[in-house]
């Protein structure tokens, strides 16, 4: 029996759901981005008729405002965003014990064991898009296929674009519906790639399917070097339809292997102690989260990054520790010498605090120059002070200086405002 997979995309989501809590917002331009008071920040969202007027997602607010002076500009909320997401689940989790989230707005549902309590797929997709817009407000659009790469083409490049917002894309009209796409609509395939392509002869979906694979490994090896092979092989299957991953629910609970944390500065960090306090303040925010989830991690590693993406300048390196830890003063010790020693000394824009080799903190190992334990205490009591107050209720005296970005960041989920 073939399988029925669905991906199912919400239109606008962030102001989707603004609209739905603002009706007054129903006939105008919306979009949610950074801060309206200082009209400054990147458009996340951009309702239909802001897009209709030209508003882009990813444009600077400024940019938009020019398109449409009559733009209304939302703060985001992002905590209500992933409320409103998990309640969407739950709608789709009424019809299939098998959904994997793949985005806040974006969902698998594998409904083939469905088919016979609730009629065909595009049944099932009618009443979920029902569903949804009566209990939040937002419109949903569904792509169905027999494989998530399938169905999510069907949804991006067919679902989106109709007003009925559901598209069945069967494997066997690949051919007829996708390969006459551009290359730059198949997923997966962002800009830099799409101008490899046209370099390459490869201007529609297609003309890469029926490429031989050898020969389009070959190709893409002459152009990117010889570890492009399994990227090969994973744009041809999609351009052919093929992807055997299951819809897995389990995708963002099972096998911690990391814990880290990264945030992009708001202007370029150049000198040492500017750049030490935000490294501790990271250090702190992966051993909390590290503590949270009960492990510690043998292997410390640091990324930093340049303001500049075409002329990408720092450098990622990690170390082992003799002992597994989750010490905050231990793991800043070995992300400030490892950022020292590979630092050339250029601006910084972005940095990155991670810890692997996670293993269980029931068992730890004993110091005999340090009261380990007393330490640990300490952090787990500031800890939960944070969780009860919120993670600004105690800071350092260092996240009080101007580079600090403790505050600031407390104040926010995924680098925006709660």
């Amino acid at each position: 029996m073939k399988k029925v997979i669905m991906l199912a995309d919400c239109q606008s989501f962030y102001a989707s759901v603004e609209k739905a809590a603002h009706p007054e917002y129903a006939d105008q331009p919306v979009v949610v981005a950074g801060d309206p008071a200082r009209r400054s920040g990147i458009v996340l969202t951009a309702c239909p008729i802001a897009k209709s007027h030209g508003v882009k997602t990813a444009e600077t607010l400024g940019e938009a405002l020019g398109k449409c002076p009559e733009l209304v500009v939302i703060r985001p909320r992002m905590r209500t965003y992933i409320d409103v997401s998990l309640m969407i689940t739950k709608i789709y989790e009424s019809f299939s014990d098998l959904v994997e989230i793949f985005s806040v707005d974006e969902q698998f549902i594998d409904v083939t064991g469905s088919l016979k309590y609730f009629g065909s797929a595009e049944e099932i997709a009618n009443q979920i898009q029902t569903k949804i817009m009566l209990a939040t407000g937002v419109w949903s659009r569904v792509g169905i296929s027999e494989n998530k790469v399938l169905a999510k083409q069907a949804c991006d490049n067919f679902a989106k674009k109709n007003s009925e917002g559901v598209f069945v894309l069967p494997q066997a009209e690949v051919s007829r519906h996708l390969w006459p796409l551009p290359i730059s609509q198949m997923f997966g395939v962002g800009g830099r790639m799409t101008n490899h392509f046209l370099r390459m002869g490869i201007h529609t979906i297609g003309d890469l399917a029926k490429i031989p694979l050898a020969k389009f490994k070959q190709m893409l090896r002459a152009r990117m070097g010889k570890q492009s092979d399994i990227q090969a092989e994973l744009f041809w299957q999609t351009a052919n339809g093929i992807d055997p991953s299951p819809v897995s629910p389990g995708t963002f609970s099972s096998g911690q292997k990391a814990i880290g944390h990264g945030m992009t500065l708001p202007v370029d960090y150049s000198r040492k102690e500017d750049i030490e306090v935000v490294l501790l303040e990271l250090s702190e925010e992966v051993c909390r989260r590290s503590r949270a989830k009960g492990y510690m991690g043998r292997v410390v590693s640091v990324g930093a990054n340049g303001a500049d993406y075409d002329r990408p300048t720092g450098f990622s390196r990690q170390m082992t520790l003799p002992d597994s830890t989750n010490i905050t003063k231990e793991v800043y010790a070995a992300v400030r010498s490892l950022f020292h020693r590979h630092w050339d000394g250029q601006p910084v824009r972005r940095l990155g605090v991670a810890l692997t080799g996670l293993a269980s903190d029931s068992i730890y190992q004993l110091s005999l120059f340090e009261d380990r334990e007393k330490i640990r205490r300490l952090e787990q009591t500031t800890d939960s002070i944070k969780n009860r107050y919120g993670s600004s209720a105690i800071l350092r005296a260092s996240s009080l200086m101007a580079s600090g970005q403790a505050r600031e960041r407390s104040a926010k989920i995924g680098g925006h405002y709660k």
